[in-house]
């Protein structure tokens, strides 16, 4: 009996341990077959689909995203629009007058056939029909056997399709003339991981999906270019700008053509089409194939000549990504002209092209770099929204710094200010918001791209540059093609840096507290100054002060957060250091003491290099 209480007892520890340990997560390949009729914009597909459960848990069902059926008029999306106080200009037209506004959702007008619609036809799993009910944008599967730990499945669906007449990332003709934009366009298997299964609602925010490989197989109209995920398969019958060098295509009798594209390890599949695309290809110097797809506007010149120089700075923004996060892990990227602004997709892109060169750029840095920052770091994007938008944004601005060579002191400025614009708001929410449940877009944009970039330029302020930039690089090498949480980032970070960061992440992330220190008072005593610091936000930060004396000398100071356990490196390091007693949080008040007189001092400034994310800089120097 006391052998098998002891082996019990064994067993429940070996669970135990192992459940807070053991990471997992499911896996999906797709074989679908599609065929588009580019005069009604409806398609049809058969989709194969082996499914993977790689859980500790038993699936009874099954959840598809059916993204497409969020443009008819009264689906969330649409309901959505009508209710929000700031809705997206993109799919709202105004019907009052500039001074009193009347904005109606786009969506709510649309025809039957201006929507757009997904709709499984059948569906099988094994050669067994099963149960499916649509439920707005998702389509819930009753399983005709349950799928147990460490099991596949196959499941066979036939569905059609129609692309909307209203571009929002996706849909038909946008306001460039680029017919197809052909994103979240098929059935696609919703993610269940430690938390459970992801079946949010589409109303025209964010994506999670699980990774797996895609074999697709399109059939058009022949003259249609396609560009987007995977690498094309045939593309000596194909011809297009895809066949090798010194390959003469054969003329295709017939109407259509059908392209076959394979994608592996990817979490999503995206294309667009048009009959009137350039598509030029350069080589990057790491050998990834960059293709660019663009309107032929040959009474455009300029429209020409930034896609032209376009085309090198993008071979640029791939080195800079590969150096300073990771090397870039698929053969070929495409960016290319349509959607309605810019958006990210699996080894592509689709961002409106009609745009002055500086914008052009912006929106190709920040839209690759996001395969780095969700794509291959795949977060879930509708929980941890600031991971994906933040450190895109980061480093991105990074890369625009350096390739444009403005070299700014500070390249996350405008970040910053807009993080600040947000506070000064009163509308702030905590960045652990799901990211449909913001009050309103200003907030939700303000805290996933500002709030989220200052993230990490904040934390190279906390645990100093280089180890930033060691810990970005770790964080890449440790999760890529996983889905990577919060505390996956600050445990990397604290790995790299030594200090605990568990109140970073919870005040910035979990709460609004603000941080907002001050210089309270210079004393002078016995020959000496006695500097006297205030704690006046809620969330803490080390301090870095800075003195310089009407001599022309400076002195620096730094007082760790007691909770870090540990400091940062010297980020001034042609200055002398002083590393003075810790900080505890629970102090509004803090004093050194400088061995000079106050009369010596000339200014002395908190964070001079602004890195600091403090919303009232003017009590933050002296000038005397």
């Amino acid at each position: 009996m006391i052998k098998k209480i002891l082996l019990a007892v064994f067993v429940i520890t070996t669970i135990g341990t192992n459940a807070q340990t053991t990471y997992w997560q499911q896996h999906v390949d797709y074989k679908m077959d599609v065929k588009m009729d580019v005069k009604t914009f409806q398609y049809t597909g058969t989709q194969e689909l082996v499914y993977t459960n790689n859980s500790p848990d038993v699936l009874n069902k099954v959840y598809y995203h059916l993204y497409y059926n969020a443009f008819q008029p009264g689906s969330e999306m649409d309901i959505r629009l009508q209710n929000i106080a700031d809705p997206d200009g993109r799919m709202t037209e105004n019907l009052g007058t500039k001074e009193n506004p009347n904005k109606v959702s786009r969506i709510s007008k649309l025809s039957p056939e201006e929507t757009g619609y997904m709709h499984a036809v059948g569906l099988t799993q094994d050669g067994q029909k099963v149960q499916f009910e649509e439920a707005g944008t998702v389509l819930e599967v009753d399983l005709a056997t349950p799928i147990n730990p460490g099991e596949s499945t196959k499941l066979n669906m036939e569905f059609k399709g129609q692309v909307p007449t209203h571009i929002r990332r996706a849909g038909r003709n946008n306001k460039e003339g680029v017919a197809l934009s052909m994103a979240q366009w098929y059935p696609k298997l919703a993610e269940y991981d430690f938390e459970g299964w992801h079946t949010s609602p589409y109303i025209a925010r964010e994506f999670h999906g699980v990774w797996g490989d895609f074999d697709v197989k399109i059939t058009l109209d022949k003259n249609y270019t396609i560009g987007g995920t995977g690498y094309l398969q045939n593309p000596n019958e194909i011809g297009h700008g895809y066949e090798d060098e010194g390959v003469k295509v054969k003329k295709r009798r017939g109407k259509t053509l059908t392209w076959h594209f394979k994608a592996p390890n990817v979490h999503d599949f995206t294309w667009a089409a048009d009959p009137e695309y350039v598509h030029d290809r350069l080589t990057a110097s790491n050998g990834v194939v960059l293709h660019f797809f663009y309107k032929n506007k040959k009474d455009d010149t300029s429209f020409t000549a930034n896609w032209k120089k376009l085309q090198p700075d993008t071979a640029k923004l791939l080195d800079f990504f590969n150096k300073n996060v990771g090397e870039y892990p698929y053969k070929q990227y495409s960016v290319i002209q349509g959607g309605d602004g810019g958006m990210e997709y699996g080894m592509c892109t689709l961002i409106t092209g009609e745009r002055r060169y500086g914008s052009l750029f912006g929106v190709t840095a920040h839209e690759m770099a996001h395969s780095w920052f969700q794509f291959v770091l795949a977060t879930n994007e509708s929980k941890h929204e600031w991971m994906d938008e933040g450190f895109t944004s980061f480093i991105s601005e990074l890369a625009e710094d350096k390739i444009t060579g403005a070299n700014k002191s500070n390249p996350f400025e405008g970040t910053y200010r807009g993080y600040f614009s947000l506070v000064a708001s009163g509308k702030e929410m905590p960045q652990t918001t799901h990211a449909d449940r913001f009050e309103n877009n200003f907030a939700y944009g303000r805290s996933a791209y500002s709030k989220g970039a200052v993230f990490l330029a904040q934390l190279g302020y906390v645990i100093g540059q280089e180890n930033l930039m060691k810990t970005l690089q770790k964080y890449y090498n440790d999760f890529k093609f996983k889905h990577p949480t919060p505390n996956d980032i600050k445990r990397t970070a604290e790995k790299v840096s030594g200090i605990h960061l568990d109140w970073y992440l919870t005040d910035w992330t979990q709460t609004t507290n603000t941080i907002d220190y001050g210089i309270k008072s210079l004393d002078d005593i016995n020959g000496k100054t006695k500097v006297t610091l205030e704690r006046i936000g809620l969330m803490p930060m080390p301090i870095d002060v800075v003195v310089i004396y009407k001599d022309g000398t400076r002195e620096s100071f730094y007082a760790p957060l007691r909770m870090m356990r540990g400091e940062k490196e010297n980020p001034y390091p042609a200055i002398s250091r002083t590393v003075l007693e810790d900080w505890p949080w629970a102090y509004p008040t803090y004093s050194f003491e400088i061995n000079k007189p106050k009369s010596s001092i000339a200014t002395i400034v908190i964070d001079p290099s602004e890195l600091m994310a403090d919303i009232d800089k003017r009590n933050n120097f002296i000038q005397q």
